[in-house]
């Protein structure tokens, strides 16, 4: 039984995927977060967890259940994508002067038993939305070629010269209209979307189609409406009244649709252009000769004369525009089953409590419906973050009197013997980022952090005693957790209140997310990146139908 999972139902889920950011079709929203993850990735050391190789090549992403468990483990930090951060997208394909662009066709496909493999012209695709049949402006607009200058002695078309500007509803030439495009104006992209979803491949195709910014082309879209009529062989042979030259006008377009009609000028007993009146509601048309009394370019009834040899017949191709016209539906027709996520992180005021710095990262995700640390409540916060936090202090230390005096460098080995009871009685973990005026550490822990044996998972977290150094590889000494701290926020040297981002108990912090939870839908690998205080990291992901 053959079958096929057609580009419309691509179309579908890319619009289902957008729905479910606003909870369209659900019974609420649903909360998506891109997140930044796995610090230090050629630590070899740690099970499951770094490899010795990573960036030469960067490691592809396996999916699978366990894997899923090292990606949560990875995480550093979120950032919620919200509806404005959301956008169907289209390849960028910019127009280019002296370039030969393929044209809208309904009927670009491969080949069966009984259709014949109709290619692209210019792509050689067997589908329309693999060919470069629309363009994006330097202004960005993006505009749709339904006419590339196809006639007998250009079949696959003429090189296009003049950029089209134009921004009324109907299809008009460019320029002077000497290389023979007619192109039809869809949208002009926002300055607010080129900023979020502009980039070297993509172009955002508008988030509502019909809204006040574009809906007078959507409005102006006629269903079955004939704009495109392609001058295939334009005969010989053929008589104006008794000359062979002249104008031919309500030359009937058949079909299944009504008030198509088509005018031609004949010159020298062949058809050397047409033009279209559209009509409505055709699936197929046709244009035909047939000798008889037509309307010449002036009013005036005249005789067409058409060959009786089909050889010398002119032929013609009738374009059928996509369901509703051009411009009805902007999704179907520019093919829009690819849809680009958008996130920054940015060290500002409000975000840096989340964010760490001078930590790396070398993996971009996205997971759906994470929960709060509670366990019960879905995260909502704009940011979070999955690293845990110590508040440290020097009391009880000896030999060290403030913070400042000690370094725990990022990335580096932390461990607290929290026992002399044998096995399992140290607690690891690894440095994500140190604020010696602040006293706050944060750190991750990989899967496999035990001090059991090399296969055991058994994680130990850090406890809160003054007898219990956080031991670090530096030489500087080694600090304590401040089990008197409680607190989402501390004052420094200096006088300033810097916000933490975690409430404090008992010298620690949670993650803001429960590890585990929600669904990661993407993953991709990258070479390392460092974070730094004057860094802004924009994440444009594009995921594809």
């Amino acid at each position: 039984m053959p079958a096929i999972i057609t580009d419309q139902y691509r179309i579908l889920n890319a619009e289902t995927f957008i729905d479910s950011f606003v909870g369209i079709g659900t019974t609420g929203n649903n909360n998506y977060y891109t997140f930044l993850a796995h610090p230090n990735p050629k630590n070899v050391g740690v099970k499951n967890y770094g490899f010795a190789d990573w960036g030469s090549p960067v490691p592809n992403p396996v999916d699978s259940f366990s894997q899923e468990s090292f990606y949560y483990d990875s995480m550093l930090f979120l950032k919620k994508v919200t509806p404005d951060d959301v956008r169907r997208v289209i390849p960028r394909l910019n127009w280019q002067t002296g370039t030969i662009y393929d044209m809208y066709k309904n009927n670009y496909s491969g080949k069966n038993d009984y259709i014949d493999q109709n290619l692209t012209p210019q792509t050689k695709s067997t589908s329309l939305y693999s060919s470069n049949y629309y363009v994006v402006t330097s202004e960005f607009r993006v505009y749709l070629c339904i006419n590339n200058g196809s006639d007998p002695d250009n079949p696959d078309g003429k090189k296009s010269i003049a950029e089209p500007t134009h921004t009324n509803t109907a299809p008009q030439d460019a320029g002077d209209g000497s290389d023979g495009y007619k192109w039809k104006y869809l949208y002009s992209i926002s300055p607010s979307d080129i900023v979020k979803f502009v980039t070297e491949k993509y172009v955002p195709l508008p988030k509502k189609w019909g809204d006040t910014t574009n809906e007078n082309i959507k409005n102006a879209a006629v269903d079955g409406e004939i704009q495109t009529v392609i001058i295939k062989n334009g005969g010989t042979g053929i008589s104006v009244g008794t000359t062979d030259t002249g104008t031919v006008s309500q030359i009937p377009i058949s079909g299944d649709g009504t008030g198509g009609s088509a005018t031609v000028d004949i010159q020298g007993g062949t058809v050397q252009s047409i033009s279209i009146v559209g009509g409505s509601n055709y699936t197929y048309g046709h244009v035909r000769f047939i000798t008889g009394d037509y309307t010449d370019g002036a009013g005036n009834n005249v005789v067409l004369g058409v060959p009786a040899s089909s050889v010398d017949q002119p032929k013609f191709e009738v374009i059928i525009p996509p369901k509703g016209g051009h411009g009805a539906d902007i999704y179907r027709e520019l093919g829009g089953f690819r849809v680009m996520l958008y996130s920054k992180f940015d060290n500002n005021v409000d975000d840096s409590p989340d964010y760490a710095v001078g930590v790396d990262f070398s993996r971009v995700g996205i997971v759906k419906n994470p929960l709060e640390k509670n366990g019960t409540t879905l995260l909502n916060s704009t940011t979070a973050t999955n690293l845990k936090a110590l508040a440290l202090t020097s009391n009880g230390v000896a030999g060290v009197t403030t913070t400042s005096a000690v370094t725990y460098s990022v990335d580096s080995l932390i461990k607290q013997t929290i026992s002399t009871a044998g096995i399992g009685s140290t607690a690891v973990g690894y440095v994500a980022s140190w604020n010696p005026d602040t006293g706050i550490l944060k750190y991750y822990q990989p899967v496999g952090f035990s001090t059991l044996s090399a296969y055991s998972y058994k994680q130990l977290d850090f406890v809160g005693t003054s007898t219990a150094p956080i031991v670090n590889a530096g030489t500087s000494g080694d600090l304590v957790i401040d089990s008197s701290f409680n607190n989402d926020s501390v004052q420094i040297a200096s006088g300033t209140k810097i916000a933490l981002g975690q409430t404090f108990v008992s010298g620690k912090a949670d993650a803001d997310v429960k590890k585990y939870s929600g669904e990661i839908i993407y993953i991709d690998n990258r070479s390392p990146v460092t974070r730094s205080s004057s860094q802004k990291e924009e994440v444009k992901i594009v995921i594809e139908f």
